[in-house]
């Protein structure tokens, strides 16, 4: 499995970056309510974040048929990991704008709104660079 990665540091990056999808995945599905406590929004955000959350889950199941089933691993899965870049990168460029600049309907201003979509898109990028030869064959 650590070749399909090129070695344990690129397999370690992607285990991270998709395990934290799991966790958001978690806490916006399953764990909703203390999810919405946590950041102070009301019950009414529940289908938008659940919706948000199975993006994540969807992240992870591919994430997990790559690792675990798909026989060629990563290779030639670049457009599952642009499209993860993508959706990181905007995700980070949208909470910064909402929680930095506009501030419509943001109760609490946590920084954890813009630095997890942050760390997200590095891991994202990191991932495609280091198996660039694997996914872009």
């Amino acid at each position: 499995m650590i070749d399909k990665f090129n070695g344990i540091i690129y397999l370690i990056v992607f285990i991270v970056h998709f395990l934290g999808c799991g966790i958001y995945a978690y806490q916006m599905i399953i764990n909703n309510k203390k999810f919405r406590a946590k950041f102070e929004m009301d019950e009414t955000a529940t289908p938008v974040m659940r919706m948000i959350g199975a993006s994540f889950l969807g992240s992870l199941l591919m994430a997990l048929y790559i690792m675990f089933v798909r026989p060629g691993g990563v290779e030639g899965a670049w457009a599952f990991f642009n499209l993860v870049f993508v959706q990181n990168l905007s995700i980070f460029i949208v909470n910064t704008y909402s929680i930095k600049i506009d501030k419509t309907g943001v109760k609490n201003d946590s920084n954890e709104g813009v630095i997890a979509p942050l760390v997200f898109t590095i891991l994202s990028a990191v991932l495609i660079y280091g198996l660039s030869d694997k996914i872009y064959y």
